[in-house]
């Protein structure tokens, strides 16, 4: 006979987080863009690899539960005490039991866990707890984390605008599939033999004349239901990481980032029929996995848009779609352009006339192959402004300009209601 030995819980304070409401409050640290390449004392001095340490994570962490109102101050009072070394030992529990959740959760990796420090030190800043109760170890999102990140996006950008009806794409045109959404048609070869019986057997019997059993069936009798042809969907995204996508004091990246998680995860949920690609653009441009997409940074890039939309071109001609289209996000102007040796050709200045008229070349390529060009500007200059109506006039695209609260809102809406808008 098998016995069981039950000892009692023992809960800890990492226990009584809500997890997923503490990701989801970490979601901006988890997808901060920084500044891939800078110099120390450049404008990303502060980011880059050090962002992606246990300490700062730990930093994060507390931050995130004393602002989501998970840590009162009042708590965070009795974990400190009088500052002894008890005090301090369970606020470093803490923070050490809500990595280790994370990572057995599967929403995080890292190739060693942190250890709890010993002896006194201050909560906040250099050398505080939150610092100090790791390692300098590296952590990165999992596959699971990225997907949660992109729902939660999702359910956020869909609450701010109501209900919306998310299933496939619909087309003016009909066929004969399952589902009777029209009138019935003669059969033709080819048809899915979705027959409409009482529209058969009338044709027959007026053939006929009679009501003879067993009724006498010709081929031009059939009658087959339409129902809406619905059509599968191929999309790249192209995302703008030049380095104005963090300058003047705004992050445009990261809600950038934000949007293609929360498209990912509406197109793998609701349209599977769909494909989504991502697309780097900057000095060039470079296809990357979606698994990637947390940890890329912008970078000291010029805007090569025209690279962009060719490699955006050549993917979505290799995949055997009804639509196929391009999202882009940027905010700025072609300034690079890749030149028939590989050089790149550069002009920091912005709207030479040599880039921009290659750059449309592009576009009017992307029409004859049928891709239309959907752009998300988060910019409002004159001069670029006309340049992007030129170009929403030679793909017969849409052009939107956004800003980064309003700008998954702006794409979602588009993807899912395939509306048509004039720039003004």
């Amino acid at each position: 006979m098998r016995f069981h030995t039950y000892t009692k819980f023992n809960p800890q304070l990492a226990d009584a987080v809500d997890l997923q409401s503490l990701l989801d409050q970490l979601a901006d640290f988890l997808l901060q863009s920084g500044f891939a390449g800078g110099e120390q004392g450049h404008w990303g001095a502060d980011q880059g690899e050090g962002d992606r340490s246990m300490d700062s994570l730990k930093d994060a962490i507390l931050r995130a539960l004393i602002e989501s109102g998970q840590i009162t101050p009042e708590m965070l009072s009795a974990l400190r005490g009088e500052g002894d070394e008890v005090s301090e030992e369970k606020l470093a529990e803490l923070l050490d039991g809500l990595v280790q959740r994370l990572i057995q959760d599967g929403f995080l990796t890292t190739d060693q866990a942190g250890s709890v420090p010993a002896g006194h030190q201050p909560v906040t800043g250099k050398g505080s707890i939150a610092q100090a109760a790791a390692k300098d170890v590296q952590f990165n999102l999992t596959d699971k984390g990225t997907d949660f990140l992109g729902f939660k996006t999702l359910r956020h950008l869909m609450g701010s605008f109501g209900k919306s009806s998310i299933g496939s794409h619909d087309t003016p045109q009909l066929s004969t599939g399952v589902e009777s959404d029209a009138w019935s048609k003669p059969y033709e070869f080819g048809d899915a033999l979705n027959l409409d019986v009482p529209a058969t057997l009338a044709n027959a019997l007026a053939r006929k004349g009679n009501l003879d059993v067993p009724i006498d069936l010709d081929y031009g009798d059939l009658m087959v239901r339409q129902s809406e042809y619905r059509s599968s969907c191929a999309t790249v995204l192209m995302l703008d990481c030049s380095h104005s996508m963090i300058l003047y004091g705004e992050d445009r990246f990261t809600p950038a980032k934000k949007v293609a998680l929360a498209l990912t995860h509406l197109i793998k949920t609701q349209f599977p029929g769909d494909t989504i690609r991502v697309i780097l653009f900057h000095d060039s441009a470079e296809e990357i996995p979606i698994a990637t997409l947390a940890k890329c940074q912008v970078g000291p890039y010029h805007t090569n848009t025209a690279e962009g939309l060719k490699l955006a071109r050549r993917i979505l001609m290799s995949q055997k779609k009804d639509m196929r289209q391009i999202i882009m996000i940027t905010d700025g102007k072609p300034s690079a352009l890749t030149m028939p040796d590989g050089q790149i050709y550069k002009n920091s200045m912005g709207l030479d006339g040599y880039v921009i008229a290659e750059t449309l070349r592009e576009v009017a390529a992307c029409r004859k192959s049928g891709i239309m060009i959907n752009t998300f500007m988060l910019a409002r200059d004159r001069a670029l402004v006309e340049f992007v109506k030129r170009m929403s006039e030679i793909s017969r695209g849409k052009a939107y300009f956004t800003n980064t609260m309003s700008l998954g809102q702006f794409v979602l809406m588009d993807f899912l209601r395939k509306k048509t808008k004039r720039v003004s």
